[in-house]
């Protein structure tokens, strides 16, 4: 009497009779018949390409280091801007300051319409004032946005 073992078989796993063991002919027949069949899959285009850990990881940095690159030249060069030799093309209308008169006084005969604070603050940094007063005489570049 023989007993019958049952379990399960993994997928692409051989199975064997328990029976009778093998002769050397026939283990080689199998191996040839192995070896054929990964040749042939091999032409066919059936390889599978198995990459390790350390395969993946340097696989994986070849392929992001021209973006870290190109990053990396971005942030250093920037959008930054570039000097021409043309000159700009602005040109400014001026006011001459009258005695007494005031940053106030002249936002609110500029631009009536306006906040005089807007208006003093964009005539203060056309004009690199470094404070708010001004001098009888001194003449002022008025902003673009206020002209006529």
């Amino acid at each position: 009497m023989s007993a019958v073992t049952v379990g399960v078989v993994p997928a692409g796993a051989t199975i064997r009779s328990a029976g009778r063991p093998r002769s050397a002919s026939q283990t080689r027949s199998a191996a040839q018949a192995r070896s054929a069949a990964r040749g042939a899959s091999a032409t066919h285009g059936g390889v599978r390409l198995r990459l390790t850990r350390r395969g993946r990881v340097v696989l994986t940095t070849l392929a992001a280091l021209p973006l870290v690159i190109a990053a990396f030249a971005f942030a250093l060069n920037g959008g930054g801007a570039t000097a021409t030799d043309h000159a700009g093309s602005t040109t400014f209308e001026h006011v001459t300051v009258q005695s007494g008169q005031t940053l106030w006084q002249l936002a609110g005969e500029i631009a009536p319409s306006a906040d005089p604070r807007d208006v003093i603050t964009a005539i203060v940094q056309l004009n690199n004032l470094g404070s708010g007063d001004v001098q009888a005489g001194e003449q002022l570049a008025i902003p673009a946005e206020y002209t006529n």
